[in-house]
């Protein structure tokens, strides 16, 4: 290496004096430095190639496909969480804070903080989800309706995570949800 960088300073000082002579020494250092620097960098990134068969007593692997993608439109779909939930006669009977699923992944129930005054006696009461009623699409601003009346909701049983889960069906009526 030494000895390339002298023949560079060397291979200035003949070319000219002055100006041009540092100009074109410090331009074939610089490209020797780079030169330098790209065969240690392709050197670490070689690796040995993989044998084409696969260890004895394993299958061939196939390759990853890549995983299904959906694209929902931002104007089709936002989040219900935290939602202010109203009763037919605009009543305020809380905000949706859970949603609740079967095993299947099959929506059954929403989870409404009901009641209360500023988060204090509130109790949460699972409803069922075709009691609800979602605003047209585009008014994210807009309250769920709940085809229930404050009367029906208070007289509902609490909802506990990891109980039985008591749901409140759109007629009125208590339905325990089958987890099993």
């Amino acid at each position: 290496m030494r000895e390339k960088l002298q023949f560079a300073a060397r291979t200035a000082a003949t070319a000219g004096t002055g100006l041009t002579a540092i100009i074109l020494a410090l331009a074939l250092v610089l490209i020797f430095a780079l030169a330098v620097t790209i065969g240690v960098a392709l050197a670490q990134n070689t690796q040995p190639a993989a044998p084409n068969t696969p260890p004895t007593g394993q299958a061939p692997s196939t390759p990853a496909t890549p995983p299904a993608v959906t694209i929902l439109n931002s104007h089709e779909v936002e989040g219900i969480l935290g939602r202010e939930v109203i009763s037919p006669t605009n009543e305020n009977m809380g905000r949706v804070v859970d949603v609740i699923v079967d095993r299947a992944g099959q929506v059954r129930a929403a989870i409404i903080d009901f009641g209360g005054f500023l988060g204090v006696g509130s109790r949460k009461i699972a409803v069922e989800w075709n009691a609800l009623e979602f605003p047209p699409s585009g008014q994210s601003d807009a309250k769920i309706n709940l085809e229930l009346s404050r009367e029906q909701v208070n007289a509902a049983p609490e909802y506990q995570e990891g109980k039985p889960v008591v749901v409140l069906g759109a007629l009125g009526k208590l339905e325990p949800l089958p987890f099993e």
